[in-house]
């Protein structure tokens, strides 16, 4: 950063460019309001069963319970599955290649619904008188595309009509998951995770061909904003119905975060698109992002800030796990006193790869290093 911050969140002297410098988009409904000193889990768990899973989470997650998903059990339950089962008048099956678009249902999309239908029933039933954040995931529009096959065997991704279809699709079937999730939890204020790992490869124009001899062509960053803000904005659009208490402010004030485990977070693109909030990997992160992050703080952007490797490892003092968290803070020249309200504490991504033993380990890690940056600001 080239200046100090001024006390009313503004970087003086800042003329700032046209890819960090940005307002709040016009569509998005607000800031998230999240419990001071917050930590939640990014997604997957190991093992199968539903009911262990969801106990798990909302016993460690007391405050920011999230619901589980668990691709260990196969075609269905892996995360482009899950959302290929959400999608409306677009089906998918699995092909040895990986999923393929189809003319109709099939078992493979039936599976996947009955298992996300198990991943609600175990949710509802440790989470009877909640109320406050609930996260849901689904594969955001560009993963999903660029992981969906045409019927040719090519990433959707190379097809923007498919692109559109798919987006359009998305935002149906969200809306009525994000409904089936207020009718079963209805103190919960459902905030939505869009998981986009391959955005910054969509972007550059990294996404390997079925061939694997060429790419496919980078996707302009407008439209990549836009189909973005049309799957955040379904939040916004169904809030206040069926939900109450403490968890309609949540609500109405846009829950909608974008995870990428990747390099390269695009934090503005993501804010101008709607974003209230970016979970990232909090090791990748290097100093020429502190600008769109420091821009992104000051206009009220939460960060989900990956701290726990997401297989097994040694896991330090939960002081020391934040140190690179109140390090970037000094680095921007922000209060630390606005951590705990504006950083919430995670895994650096989904822990269906470690063994249950340290997934349950690594979830109450994150609470702990959470409550010391609350209790412990600067």
């Amino acid at each position: 950063m080239s200046g100090p911050r001024t006390p009313a969140g503004t970087r003086a002297g800042s003329a700032g460019a046209p890819e960090t410098s940005v307002a709040p988009a016009a569509s998005e409904a607000g800031p998230l309001t999240v419990p001071w000193g917050s930590a939640t889990g990014v997604g997957s768990m190991p093992g199968g069963d539903a009911r262990e899973s969801a106990k798990a989470v909302t016993g460690t997650f007391e405050r920011f319970p999230y619901l589980a998903e668990l691709p260990a059990r196969g075609p269905g339950a892996d995360m482009i599955g899950r959302t290929a089962g959400l999608l409306v008048e677009v089906y998918a099956h699995v092909e040895p290649s990986g999923w393929r678009i189809s003319d109709r249902p099939g078992r493979d999309t039936r599976r996947a619904r009955s298992w996300l239908g198990e991943d609600l029933d175990a949710l509802e039933e440790f989470t009877q008188g909640y109320e406050g954040p609930l996260k849901v995931q689904v594969t955001g529009p560009w993963t999903l595309a660029a992981a969906l096959e045409l019927k040719n065997g090519e990433a959707a991704l190379s097809d923007p009509g498919a692109c559109r279809d798919l987006t359009a699709s998305l935002v149906e079937g969200v809306g009525a998951h994000l409904a089936e999730v207020r009718r079963r939890v209805p103190g919960a204020a459902p905030v939505l995770q869009l998981d986009e790992p391959s955005l910054t490869a969509v972007l550059r124009g990294q996404v390997r061909s079925a061939s694997g001899y060429r790419t496919h062509r980078a996707v302009d960053r407008q439209v990549v904003e836009g189909a973005l803000r049309e799957v955040l904005a379904v939040v916004g659009a169904g809030t206040d119905a069926g939900v109450t208490g403490r968890a309609a402010g949540i609500a109405r004030a846009g829950a909608t975060v974008v995870h990428s485990c990747a390099p390269d977070v695009p934090f503005a693109l993501l804010r101008r698109a709607g974003a209230a909030a970016v979970s990232f990997d909090a090791g990748l992160l290097t100093e020429r992002d502190d600008e769109a992050i420091g821009e992104a703080v000051e206009g009220g952007t939460k960060l989900f800030a990956g701290i726990v490797p997401g297989t097994d490892g040694p896991l330090s003092d939960p002081a020391g796990s934040v140190m690179g968290v109140r390090t970037l803070w000094r680095r921007l020249g922000l209060n630390p006193g606005t951590l705990a309200e504006s950083v919430v504490l995670t895994p650096v991504c989904g822990l269906a790869g470690a063994s249950p033993a340290y997934a349950r380990a690594a979830q109450a890690h994150c609470v702990r290093a959470a409550r010391s940056l609350a209790d412990n600001p600067e």
